[in-house]
């Protein structure tokens, strides 16, 4: 297969042009990367060819690398994988360098070849660090790409030589946003940071007037010229010092150690400042081996990339039903929820009916997108134009009428089954009879709200987290009756507004609170016991959650939990098991202590809404322990209460495929990303151990944490999640 393909012209220029002709967008592979190496060598070595121009034929330059070569790189190597990853990225890097040096004298730095890249569009990962090493790069007028390096999201850090670079080009300070956070830029603002080097409404025919015009002195790379000095300081500098110290405080107070990529890209930074440039790129390709051998490493990549670019092309999507796209949605409540749903409706560019009983309700719903706009507008990433064609398409009305021709109606009304019902009826007595109905409870189970419609085989789950327009997550959920058209349905719907998909089958909870629940009520029951309300919410963080249960539990209102407990324990009768937690829950409402809303909760709170630390009324009800619990103790405690309820989700048959077990997890509540997931994370454990510990905590602190029988039979065959079930195969 040819990625690559060059061509010479008349006035001596080579173009490589970069085209994957079975992807929709550029990736980089080993043998990609050995044409492309091929021909570099032959347009240095040809004397007629006097620059070369490397560009795309897409509409995007690259997305980055195929990370299913990191894993080849590994299998293909023996008993020795991290001495074959490394020599894999060596050679890339020895390509990239012979692009940087164009064949220029050792000595001199004269006689070089001039090298630009031409990005049609977005050049993310090796998709910029190629141009990195030319001398020029020329990027389209295109607000649309994007320019970055976010390498450090799917738990890996640039190492095809971006760190390096960088951090030479900009200062270890200066590089942090771009590899520390991933953060990426319009080409535009890429070439005002200095990311690239200019945007052109034809940035061919100007990359071709620079290559036949270049000096010498225009191609030597700063870190290649006599006298060098890193912007900022070195690590040994007195201000580069600092530097360097900030960046280790901002990456641990950021991540916790929780995540391995940042520690090791922090070390690839902080070591390959103090040496030659040569020598700097062996330092970082050591380092990125080390991450690739970590599996966290492949955790990540495995869940944040390539089963969360899977599910999103619809990989649990029915096969048999044509395209469900939605042209016309109605938005029932035009609370926070529905006016996130409205909001992300419209911005895919779908027609929005947003009722409400009264209008003012309708018409505040509606507002909601307006002042989000606004915000856009304010920080430069929306325009009135922009603002007033949304705006155009959200219909706020009480009139159920306004229904009549949408085909997906999405219910967000108060959490209360009586209620739902009645809107059901109301509503499928104007709506189409194709058009499928969707509930977003958080709590209720679907196959009971189904019952209230006439047609349940169109009836499903539209789970959304809060808030709407910034969670990825959306959770899918078929009740009893639910047939595949809705399914498909749903499924486009969450394509359409760029969000994450998983399918559940119905249960109480669904999939995410049923997990998610519990990690609050462990939280509570440490309170309980005496646990300092620091060492439970820190614990948690330390794990790389973005924050405690304490924390979460006052962020999304005690009142809610109790409320919830109400009905769990209605539903459950003698087998409801969190009596302990209720104990807390009942005396922190009865406090008026029911979370941030009310400015008092487990923490205080300022006029503003501002933390101000734990409320000291929890030591007086629950005394701390003289002897605090060890902290893995109480970081296996939180963990094992969330995995064995995944664990629970996959033999009960509500989670119907692993991926979106811990696609779900991260996405959904911000399971620790570095794990993969609960189910990476058992693997990473090993199910032997899993079951194993699971006795040891059953033993000690109940039997929420006994051992399920799929685990404990995995355990006994030696048997991982990732091994025992395919994309396919479902629990047995």
């Amino acid at each position: 297969m040819t990625d690559f393909t060059m061509t010479k012209d008349a006035e001596g220029i080579a173009t490589i042009v970069w085209d994957c002709k079975d992807k929709s967008m550029n990736l980089m592979n080993m043998e990609g990367m050995l044409q492309l190496d091929g021909f570099i060598d032959e347009a240095l070595g040809d004397e007629a060819v006097k620059g070369i121009i490397i560009t795309s034929s897409k509409k995007d330059f690259a997305g980055g690398m195929d990370l299913n070569v990191l894993a080849d790189m590994k299998a293909a190597s023996g008993d020795n994988p991290a001495k074959g990853v490394f020599e894999g990225i060596m050679s890339m890097h020895n390509a990239l360098r012979k692009i940087e040096l164009a064949g220029m004298d050792a000595k001199t730095k004269k006689g070089g070849k001039p090298v630009a890249a031409v990005l049609p569009g977005t050049a993310m990962g090796i998709g910029l660090e190629l141009p990195l090493s030319t001398h020029r790069i020329f990027a389209a007028t295109n607000p649309k790409a994007k320019i970055g390096l976010p390498e450090i999201m799917v738990g890996l850090f640039p190492g095809a030589g971006g760190t390096t670079r960088l951090v030479r080009k900009f200062g270890a300070m200066g590089a942090s946003p771009y590899l520390l956070e991933g953060k990426s830029l319009t080409p535009a603002k890429a070439k005002s940071a200095g990311l690239i080097d200019e945007v052109s409404d034809d940035p061919m025919t100007d990359a071709r007037a620079w290559v036949l015009s270049a000096k010498d002195a225009e191609l030597v790379k700063p870190w290649d010229s006599k006298g060098y000095k890193m912007p900022g300081g070195g690590p040994y500098h007195p201000s580069g010092f600092m530097t360097f110290v900030g960046a280790s405080a901002m990456v641990n107070g950021k991540t916790q150690g929780a995540f391995p990529a940042a520690k090791a890209l922090l070390s690839a930074i902080y070591e390959g400042a103090q040496v030659p440039f040569e020598t700097a790129l062996r330092v970082e390709a050591r380092w990125f081996t080390n991450v690739i051998m970590n599996p966290s490493s492949t955790a990540m990549i495995r869940s944040l990339f390539i089963n969360k670019q899977a599910l999103e092309k619809g990989a649990v999507r029915p096969a048999d039903v044509s395209d469900q796209s939605v042209k016309k949605v109605g938005v029932l409540g035009a609370g926070m929820m529905g006016a996130g749903i409205a909001l992300v409706s419209a911005q895919a560019g779908m027609d929005v009916i947003l009722i409400d009983q009264k209008q003012d309700a309708a018409d505040k719903g509606k507002a909601y997108s307006e002042a989000y706009m606004d915000k856009g507008i304010k920080r430069g990433k929306a325009t009135s134009e922009k603002k007033e064609l949304l705006l155009s398409r959200i219909t706020a009305t009480t009139d159920y009428n306004a229904l009549k021709d949408a085909d997906l109606i999405i219910e967000a009304v108060f959490e209360d089954a009586k209620i739902k019902a009645t809107v059901t009826k109301a509503v499928e007595a104007v709506i189409p009879d194709d058009c499928i109905f969707a509930s977003n409870t958080s709590t209720l189970p679907i196959s009971d709200l189904a019952k209230a419609s006439s047609r349940p085989e169109q009836f499903i789950g539209i789970h959304f987290f809060s808030p709407v327009e910034r969670m990825m997550l959306v959770e899918i959920i078929k009740g009893n009756k639910t047939e595949n058209r809705a399914v498909a349905k749903a499924l486009d719907y969450v394509r359409q507004i760029k969000k994450t998909p998983i399918v559940v089958n119905d249960a109480r909870f669904f999939y995410a609170n049923r997990c998610i629940i519990p990690y609050i009520n462990e939280g509570m029951r440490l309170v309980a016991e005496g646990v300092s309300p620091a060492l439970v919410d820190n614990a948690a963080r330390m794990l790389g959650f973005p924050v405690g249960p304490l924390q979460l539990v006052d962020e999304t209102s005690i009142d809610l939990g109790a409320k919830i407990a109400r009905a769990t324990k209605l539903a459950m009768g003698n087998a409801y098991p969190d009596g302990q937690v209720d104990d807390v829950v009942f005396w922190m409402e009865d406090q008026g202590r029911i979370g941030r809303k009310a400015k008092a909760g487990f923490f205080k709170y300022d006029d503003a809404g501002k933390r101000l630390g734990y409320w000291e009324g929890l030591a007086d009800k629950y005394p701390l322990l003289d002897q605090q619990p060890d902290l893995i103790e109480v970081q296996q405690r939180l963990m094992f209460i969330q995995v064995l309820e995944a664990v629970r989700s996959l033999e009960e048959g509500v989670l119907m495929d692993i991926r979106e077990g811990d696609v779900g997890a991260i996405l959904g509540w911000g399971f620790a990303p570095w794990s993969g997931g609960p189910l990476s994370w058992l693997d990473m454990l090993g199910t032997p151990y899993a079951a194993s510990r699971c006795s040891e905590l059953q033993s000690a602190h109940g039997d929420r944490f006994a051992c399920p029988n799929l685990l404990r039979e995995m355990a006994e065959k030696g048997q991982s999640f990732y091994g025992r079930f395919s994309s396919a195969d479902k629990a047995a």
